[in-house]
């Protein structure tokens, strides 16, 4: 048990391995200044005595302040999360093994170049100095090491930030834990005739449909793909269902053509975009519908935008046909209905309370009904009966209920009862 605690106890450390790489890079100077007498590198490549001084001078100072910039990016990404996330997410962090090799590299490297200085000689009375040549260009190495790292860090701290990174590590070492703990898989649930498993869990975020479609052409077969670009796929279930396929099908050659990642991106998922600007809009009326409408209307602005540009454009229907205009791969996809009901339920729902988010999306509604074909207008037509029925609900007085329900594009103040003269919009 006390060698568990010690081992505990080191892993959660952030100070163990950069201590390590500090000891290290104390030896590797003592080493290098020892087997140098300052003839093995030409000065020609190190420049001479006072040169290699100011040199490693500048080194050594340049590494105490990165290493300090360093820590303080830590810090404030420790604050971050306990404020943004969860204070047990600190543990995470502070245990995360680049954080940790970068600033003992860091720390290194400033041991190195300060023990380096004390061998440098400068010329007496016209004697020449001594330069420990191979100590200054291992110096010049690990000083250009440090600058790709920290621009690698700046990259990987920002990215540790991100929901998908933290509930990544909390899930990875968690799986750990169970395969720890209970080592007996069991039995696995045996999928139907033709189910590919996916060989690890993640967010489709892009398909190959144009090889996907080769590939089940060349196998005479047709592939469903079973979960939609966006969903969460967990490890070993079926991703996709291969109807009519030979023996000779390899199921990595279809998976690979399925791209899987920690969260979802733009590549290939339109309602990903979508999704970010409800949550922007939801955010600014957390604390209320009064609380910040003016970002939920801009948030509003560029749904809209985006609605009008889908709203004449023939969605796919998921159905993927080869040279010959046989179906070989059928996928998920987002209806209009779809589409208009992320843009707006949670929005609607969240902001019925404010007269600025309602006649922002009253607004935004009756421009598109105005325009959309007559196949799209229904769940249009359903979100302005909804926004009516809540809005009025939330009004104290009947005169708060019309004025609320007034179309304005910027939420108040353009409104054809509040302008000098009626602007036609289209």
């Amino acid at each position: 048990m006390k060698r568990f605690r010690i081992g505990h106890y080191l892993k959660t450390s952030l100070w163990f391995l950069p201590l390590m790489c500090v000891a290290a890079g104390v030896v590797l100077s003592l080493v290098a200044t020892t087997i140098d007498d300052g003839s093995m590198i030409p000065e020609s490549i190190t420049g001479d005595a006072t040169a290699a001084m100011q040199i490693l001078y500048l080194i050594a100072f340049s590494m105490l302040t990165l290493t300090g910039l360093l820590l303080s990016l830590l810090v404030v990404a420790v604050q971050l999360a306990m404020g943004t996330f969860s204070p047990r997410i600190v543990r995470q962090i502070l245990q995360d093994r680049p954080s940790q090799a970068a600033i003992g590299l860091f720390g290194a490297t400033f041991a190195f170049a300060l023990l380096a200085i004390r061998k440098v000689e400068t010329s007496v009375d016209g004697s020449p100095g001594v330069v420990p040549g191979l100590a200054v260009v291992i110096a010049i190495v690990l000083v250009i090491s440090c600058v790709c790292t920290l621009i690698w860090y700046l990259n990987h701290i920002a990215q540790s930030l991100r929901v998908a990174a933290l509930t990544g590590w909390v899930a990875n070492d968690t799986m750990k834990t169970v395969d720890r703990i209970y080592p007996d898989k069991g039995n696995e649930q045996a999928l139907d005739a033709g189910e590919l498993r996916t060989p690890h869990s993640g967010v489709i975020f892009t398909v190959d449909y144009d090889r996907l479609v080769a590939l089940a052409r060349t196998h005479d077969c047709r592939f469903e793909l079973l979960w939609a670009v966006g969903d969460f796929v967990p490890t070993g279930a079926a991703l996709v269902r291969a109807i009519d396929a030979p023996a000779s099908l390899r199921p990595a050659a279809v998976t690979s053509l399925i791209a899987l990642g920690p969260e979802r991106t733009l590549n290939q998922d339109v309602a990903y975009g979508l999704r970010m600007l409800v949550d922007i809009a939801e955010r600014s009326l957390a604390g209320g519908p009064f609380d910040d409408p003016t970002t939920t209307v801009q948030a509003i602005d560029r749904l809209h935008d985006i609605l009008r540009h889908l709203v004449y454009r023939p969605l796919h229907d998921g159905q993927h046909h080869d040279a010959d205009g046989t179906l070989r791969l059928t996928a998920p996809t987002m209806l209009w209905d779809g589409y208009v009901r992320l843009a707006f339920d949670e929005i609607r729902i969240a902001g019925a309370g404010s007269p600025q988010v309602v006649r922002r999306l009253r607004s935004a509604l009756d421009d598109l009904l105005s325009i959309a074909p007559a196949d799209r207008r229904p769940p249009i037509e359903e979100q302005l009966k909804l926004l009516t029925t809540l809005a009025g609900r939330a009004a104290p007085t009947r005169s708060d209920r019309h004025s609320t329900l007034v179309p304005d594009p910027s939420g108040l103040g353009s409104a054809t009862d509040l302008i000098t003269s009626p602007v036609s919009r289209s």
